[in-house]
């Protein structure tokens, strides 16, 4: 993390802060309502300060959104690293895609800024790494490795973004239950024309009574097979 900014060019003093505060009331802000929350004024009210304070510690709102999202990966790291290694780099990759996962799925104002600016979010570049190095365990070529790690890096956090997103008003509001939800959904597949949509009337049982969980480790499955069947272990 960088130092808090020279007191020099406003001689102004300092409120007392420290960057580990700054961002952990950053994230809270996006937690509670998402990235249109997190203002300097809003993040300086809860703080106790003024908005000048903040400059001392980010130059922009842009960075405030970086570090905020690589001090959220710190956590994810420190479980990505508790791992065990196996004699599978295969099953390792999983093991990592799926407590990545686990740690973006509530927080889908994250995936905009994963990995966005590796100056500053030495963290996100860790994991990228981290995932990286179980790939030199299989032989496969440098950009076959570059392409997996981003197929994977994409997969699992699109999917933990899209998964992550509130559910209809209906559902939050609790007038309507998400199985009821997706049972009405279903239904209006099912009106559809079977001609037209064969695929849609093929698969809309499934549909409504899918487990997103279970729809994320299956297309994590289906990326594993296809790395498994275009590499051998080292």
């Amino acid at each position: 993390m960088s130092q808090p900014r020279a007191a020099a060019r406003t001689g102004r003093r300092r409120t007392s802060h420290s960057m580990d505060a700054v961002l952990t009331e950053a994230v809270a802000l996006l937690d509670e309502a998402g990235e249109e929350a997190l203002t300097f004024r809003a993040l300086a009210g809860r703080l106790g300060g003024g908005v000048a304070s903040i400059y001392w510690y980010v130059a922009s709102r842009d960075e405030l959104l970086d570090r905020a999202t690589d001090h959220v990966v710190e956590g994810i790291l420190t479980s990505i690293r508790a791992l065990p290694t196996t004699d599978d780099p295969i099953a390792d990759i999983r093991s990592i895609a799926v407590a990545l996962f686990d740690g973006v799925v509530d927080r889908p104002w994250l995936a905009a800024y994963f990995l966005r600016n590796s100056s500053v979010q030495p963290t996100s570049l860790a994991i990228y790494e981290h995932l990286g190095q179980q790939t030199l365990r299989l032989d496969l070529t440098t950009r076959q490795r570059f392409h997996a790690v981003s197929a994977f890096i994409g997969y699992v956090i699109g999917s933990a973004t899209d998964l992550g997103q509130e559910p209809p008003e209906a559902v939050v509001q609790g007038s309507v239950t998400r199985e009821a939800f997706l049972a009405d959904a279903a239904q209006q597949w099912r009106d559809l024309d079977p001609d037209e949509f064969p695929f849609v009337h093929q698969i809309v049982d499934e549909f409504a009574t899918h487990v997103d969980a279970d729809q994320f480790l299956a297309g994590l499955d289906l990326l594993l097979a296809g790395l498994r069947l275009q590499s051998t272990p080292r």
